[in-house]
């Protein structure tokens, strides 16, 4: 299948990820967030004072994206697709027992959005948690999470030389890999966060 962008390091493919992924190579690591299917029990959120007013004229794009989560068989895909895996919303889908879960610690607090997120993984490894605000300034998809999170996520499988992200939305796994000087494979099925992601890796390397 014919990228829908691709350079030295990224290739970015528009399309659903369950037609892709028979052709897609090994990968070491699979670094995904898929929808959780909790559109429909989202509420509230739309605080200036902890800027989040943008909720707010995003709520229906978000609840229709997150309506319906990935099934079970095509998580269950996923999982086998490299011999380390990081699902972001794991807790939402049937997976093995993990000591090494990750969890995002949003500071802010006191509305109605979760003051927390767990990532499944299949590392052998204490639980561990990062500090950071609820989304970047420029956040152009719903459900976007900062690209500094998903730097740190990469940063506990140094030796993962390609990256898969079948659920790629804007494309922030695959900028925080080429960030860290990795190659990286993303799968969209919305071509306008195809766009997006191939602009975001036409971006200047920032470290």
């Amino acid at each position: 299948m014919k990228p829908y962008y691709q350079d030295e390091a990224v290739t970015i493919y528009h399309g659903d990820c369950r037609d892709i992924l028979p052709s897609i190579g090994k990968v070491d690591l699979v670094l995904t967030d898929p929808p959780y299917g909790i559109g429909g029990v989202w509420k509230g959120g739309f605080s200036e004072k902890h800027g989040w007013g943008k909720a707010a004229k995003t709520a229906a794009l978000r609840n229709e994206w997150d309506a319906k989560p990935a099934s079970q068989e095509l998580i269950d895909w996923v999982v086998s697709l490299a011999p380390d895996v990081v699902i972001w919303g794991g807790n939402y889908f049937n997976l093995p027992s993990s000591r090494g879960w990750l969890v995002w610690n949003k500071p802010e607090r006191n509305f109605t959005l979760a003051e927390a997120e767990l990532a499944w993984t299949n590392r052998d490894a204490v639980i561990r948690v990062f500090d950071c605000h609820r989304s970047d300034s420029d956040r152009e998809h719903p459900t976007q999470k900062p690209i500094s999170l998903m730097r740190w996520c990469l940063g506990f499988y140094p030796n993962a030389g390609v990256i898969l992200d079948p659920f790629m939305g804007s494309g922030t796994t695959i900028r925080a890999a080429l960030d860290l000087s990795r190659k990286a494979i993303g799968i969209e099925i919305e071509e306008r966060y195809c766009e997006i992601a191939a602009n975001r890796c036409r971006q200047m390397v920032l470290l």
